[in-house]
């Protein structure tokens, strides 16, 4: 199981895809692009308030006032409903009913977008006298090089702001969870370090709860790097955007691997053991072909998700297959567990270990099912918040599940009592005796 964890890990690390370059856009105005797209898609951002801005600086004017370049901008829903429209608009009359217009003659140009009651997303085209015509030899011409800077209003109603209004209250979001991190460590390291290095029968369990834990905490401090930079430069720092997407996913890993040992009986099992060794790894063929199967599909379902929306949050919307596959898994992983849970805490006699199972349950169905449910309930939420809904809920709602197995498995007499006692494991237990049997 260490290697299939190593293989994860590995994967994600070489086939990481890079994320947006935030909302300082850099790149070039291309004729052939907007004539074979009928308009280059530049990018997209989520004004709101009264004074949000576009920047754009140009380098070459000639070439942009003999090609009479325009910046044409559009409301996310008034573009979509063109996209969907029967009428067959032509090349031409979409662009005409572009919401704002911006001629390019001169070095610099500043737009104002305003009058927006509510943040809304505003995708941004370039185009030319020759994207709506059909002759391509007349488009073969110099690309314009350019820097585009998108700005939303501050609490004083300037346009500083390089986060759009899907990303506003992220920044500080990671700053207090990296505070609480850092006040946390200098409480409880040093006793976590030294129950971990005492051993015993959570020792196991605490390595990798606390390899789970460190995995985060990395993901927040690279996260607010990340923000804090953007919030300089509208750019911030891609790698370290990636990263904190690599250290979640790492995380998310190491606990699927943790849960499903206790599971399936390789740290609990049902085999009386001695007092001297009441856990022992106690793995077989079929138990490791499960933890396999559902370890890599997760890991493949992660990946191919972050392939899909390379945009730096940790947590999406799940509006792809790969998204709504995880959603599925995580449900159908919680609802196994909740049914071989409650199978033995309905025939468990012993108060102590009924104690045991409800708090384990607690923490579990927590952490897989956070995330489908947050994913349900920002759907009554406005497009731009449901990102944020969903980040910050699933965070938190992790980190209340990690407290949770802490208090348990740091209980050391109950952890012993259930762990060297108990004749009835936790659900999907495949021991090695010959008279076990799977409960599901």
């Amino acid at each position: 199981m260490g290697g299939l964890r190593l293989l994860a890990v590995a994967l994600t690390c070489c086939w990481w895809p890079q994320g947006s370059q935030g909302k300082t856009l850099r790149g070039s105005f291309s004729s052939t692009a907007a004539q074979d797209a009928q308009g280059q898609l530049i990018g997209h951002f989520e004004f709101h308030g009264d004074h949000a801005l576009l920047c754009v600086r140009i380098n070459n004017i000639a070439v942009a006032v003999g090609k009479e370049a325009k910046l044409y901008l559009f409301q996310a829903q008034e573009w979509l409903k063109l996209q969907q429209s029967s009428h067959g608009y032509s090349c031409s009359e979409k662009l005409s009913k572009a919401q704002l217009t911006m001629t390019m003659n001169q070095t610099e140009h500043n737009l104002t977008v305003s009058q927006i009651p509510s943040p809304q997303t505003w995708h941004v085209f370039y185009a030319d006298k020759y994207t709506c015509q059909d002759d391509k030899e007349n488009s073969q011409v110099e690309d314009i090089p350019f820097e585009m800077v998108l700005l939303n209003p501050d609490a004083e109603g300037n346009p500083f702001d390089h986060f759009s209004a899907g990303e506003s209250g992220l920044h500080e979001f990671f700053f207090l969870l990296v505070l609480v991190y850092f006040v946390i460590a200098c409480i409880y390291a040093q006793s976590l370090w030294q129950a971990i290095k005492k051993g015993g029968p959570m020792h196991m369990i605490l390595k990798v709860l606390t390899t789970a834990l460190l995995l985060q905490a990395g993901s927040a401090l690279a996260n607010y790097i990340h923000f804090s930079s953007y919030s300089k430069d509208g750019i911030g720092v891609p790698f370290m955007g990636s990263l904190a997407e690599f250290f979640d996913i790492a995380s998310q890993i190491q606990m699927l691997y943790l849960l499903l040992s206790l599971c399936m009986g390789w740290t609990i099992v049902r085999m009386k053991k001695s007092q001297s060794r009441p856990l022992q790894w106690d793995s077989t063929p079929a138990s490791t072909g499960i933890a396999v199967f559902i370890v890599m599909t997760q890991s493949v379902l992660l990946l191919w998700e972050q392939f899909e929306d390379t945009s730096h949050h940790s947590y999406h919307s799940h509006h792809n297959l790969a998204g709504i596959l995880l959603i599925v898994l995580r449900i159908c992983l919680a609802l196994s567990l909740g049914c071989g849970l409650y199978q033995i805490i309905t025939v468990e006699r012993s108060t102590l270990k009924r104690e045991f199972y409800i708090t384990f349950a607690k923490g579990c169905i927590l952490w897989f099912l956070c995330h489908p449910v947050l994913a349900c309930i920002s759907v009554i939420f406005s497009d731009y918040q449901r990102d944020k809904v969903i980040t910050i809920g699933v965070i938190l709602c992790q980190s209340v599940s990690m407290v949770i197995l802490y208090r348990l498995f740091l209980s050391h007499s109950l952890y012993w009592e259930v762990s060297s006692l108990s004749s009835v494991t936790l659900p999907l237990t495949i021991s090695s005796g010959h008279k076990s049997r799977p409960h599901f």
